[in-house]
């Protein structure tokens, strides 16, 4: 009896040891997945008659590095390069469909779009795996802040590749100081506009601006106005209209000193007399 509780004892701690790592392992990418989720706002992307369209735009990030392949964003397939140990490992071009590639012998022939260090691109998407040490970032590019004519908002995907249970420790700060080597985010005014609206918040600010300068210009061009004077003969409520109420008045019968900050004005029987 004794020997049968020991063995089911030994089950239970060998069982909790499975199931507690990967309790952890779980609770740690659902941490890091929210807190990147808040770091990086996903791009809303739509299509109409038009075509496809930016529908809300996501955090603006700028490719620091190059060797990331995309292909358009109608294409079915994605690309996934990796970033490991500070270096960008672009897809095997037998997968790609270059001249001689394995799609091209299937008659696939996919066409690619090399990103180019400066491109800006949104996040589409944010994976982690833990149990893997990666966190996957799906992007596509900002045709409008590229300057893309025809837009055709390629699309890729990025794997950081972490070191082996360095991922299961990290903070949300460690993993992004990671992905900002590669995927900086970027100060672009396009972040807030994200399109059109963009342009046109843009324009405005630059009408704005320009309204601005020219009234300061007017302003500078403007006369100074006349100094006021103040004249023997004056009466204390002229002297008032023309340097405004004075700091203190000593009354002294017939005679009255009005005291400003920097001058004295002395009224006889009502009259300025003297000015110091």
């Amino acid at each position: 009896m004794s020997q049968k509780f020991h063995t089911l004892i030994a089950g239970i701690v060998l069982l909790a040891a499975t199931i507690f790592p990967l309790s952890l392992a779980n609770a740690q990418a659902v941490s890091l997945q929210e807190q990147l989720a808040a770091q990086y706002k996903l791009v809303k992307m739509g299509s109409d008659t038009g075509g496809l369209s930016v529908v809300e735009a996501g955090t603006l990030l700028a490719i620091q590095k190059g060797g990331i392949l995309g292909v358009p964003y109608s294409d079915q397939s994605v690309l996934s390069s990796k970033y490991e140990g500070g270096t960008v490992h672009s897809p095997n071009a037998l997968l790609t469909g270059a001249r001689g590639g394995l799609m091209g012998k299937f008659g696939k022939q996919q066409t690619t779009h090399l990103f180019a260090v400066g491109d800006k691109v949104y996040p589409t998407k944010i994976e982690v795996n833990v149990a893997s040490d990666k966190v996957s970032m799906g992007i596509v590019a900002c045709d409008t802040c590229n300057k893309t004519d025809p837009p055709t908002y390629n699309k890729a995907q990025v794997v950081f590749q972490f070191p082996k249970g360095a991922l299961a420790n990290a903070s949300a700060g460690q993993v992004e100081d990671v992905i900002g080597q590669l995927l900086s985010i970027s100060s672009d005014d396009a972040q807030q506009g994200g399109g059109q609206g963009g342009n046109d918040q843009q324009g405005n600010n630059q009408q704005g601006g320009d309204q601005g300068a020219a009234q300061g210009q007017a302003q500078q061009q403007a006369p100074p106005p006349e100094p006021q004077q103040i004249e023997k003969g004056q009466t204390p409520d002229q002297v008032k209209a023309a340097i405004g109420q004075p700091d203190k008045i000593v009354n002294l019968g017939a005679k009255q000193i009005y005291v400003y900050k920097d001058i004295k004005v002395t009224f006889i029987n009502g009259k300025v007399s003297d000015v110091q």
